[in-house]
């Protein structure tokens, strides 16, 4: 399994907004057959930083499939306008221990 690590920034300001629409958007990746859990984080110590952790399949469930579909669209729509910067994204797999996203 592959999780997706996306940085996000936003208006601290608008954090209310930002986590009501990251709300909305959750189903549009639970619905993606790739998507095995999903989760937002707020940085503590960075007010306006999060961190969304999502959990595929593989690389290119995230990548290819679901970026081509309505669904990650959706999503562009409901969080992309809270953006200050383009989300720094990577993808990461356990090698020691145990992870997930619920």
């Amino acid at each position: 399994m592959t999780f997706e690590i996306a940085r996000i920034t936003i208006d601290p300001a608008r954090a209310a907004d930002f986590e009501a629409a990251v709300a909305q958007a959750e189903p549009h990746f639970r619905a993606d057959p790739g998507c095995t859990g999903f989760a937002l984080q707020r940085v503590v110590e960075e007010p306006g930083v999060y961190h969304l952790l999502v959990g595929w399949v593989s690389v290119e469930a995230h990548t290819v499939d679901f970026r081509a579909t309505e669904n990650f669209a959706k999503w562009r729509a409901l969080a992309g306008p809270f953006f200050v910067e383009p989300p720094k994204v990577v993808h990461v797999e356990t090698v020691i221990g145990e992870a997930g996203v619920k």
